[in-house]
C-alpha cells in the first residue's frame, strides 16, 4: 500500500532542499573570504583617473623593445634583462614581491648585477608564490614589469 504525499511531506522537501542551498551558500562565502586577500587598488575612482596615463607609459615602454624574464633560483629572485642590441647593462632595479593573495607581507627587492643584462636580488625571497612588480631605470628611460615566480 502506498502511502500518500501529504503536505507534512512537501515542507520536509522544503526544508530539506532550503537547509541545503544556505548550507552551500555560507560555504562557499566562507572559502571566498578566507582566500581573498585583498583588493587590486584601494580606491577605484583614483586608479581610473591615472588609466590613460599608465596606458601612455605602457606603450611608451614597449616601444624601447626592452623584455624581461624573472626566476626563482634558490632563495633569491634573478631576471634577464635585454632590448634589441642585446643585454641590458647598469640598470638601477627595485622590485616589489607581493603576495598574489595578500597572505603575507610585501618584501622590497634591491638586486645586483651578476652578469651581463642578468641581476639577482640581495634578498632573499620566502618560500612560496609571488608577483613580482620592478621598475627598472637605465639610460634615462623608466620602465615597470610585473612577473609571478612559482613556488
Amino acid at each position: 500500500m502506498r502511502r500518500a504525499f501529504t503536505g507534512r511531506h512537501m515542507a520536509a522537501a522544503m526544508v530539506a532542499f532550503f537547509t541545503v542551498v544556505v548550507s552551500v551558500n555560507i560555504a562557499m562565502a566562507t572559502f571566498a573570504t578566507r582566500t581573498f586577500g585583498g583588493t587590486v587598488v584601494d580606491n577605484s575612482y583614483v586608479a581610473s583617473q591615472h588609466f590613460n596615463r599608465w596606458l601612455d607609459e605602457a606603450a611608451t615602454a614597449r616601444s624601447y623593445g626592452w623584455t624581461m624574464a624573472a626566476k626563482r633560483v634558490g632563495s633569491h629572485a634573478e631576471l634577464s634583462l635585454r632590448d634589441a642590441s642585446g643585454p641590458i647593462d647598469g640598470a638601477v632595479i627595485r622590485g616589489v614581491a607581493e603576495h598574489p593573495l595578500g597572505r603575507q607581507p610585501d618584501v622590497a627587492l634591491r638586486f645586483e648585477r651578476i652578469g651581463a643584462g642578468e641581476y639577482r636580488s640581495s634578498t632573499a625571497l620566502p618560500v612560496g608564490r609571488w608577483r613580482l612588480r620592478f621598475e627598472i631605470r637605465s639610460g634615462g628611460r623608466d620602465v615597470r614589469f610585473i612577473d609571478e615566480v612559482p613556488a
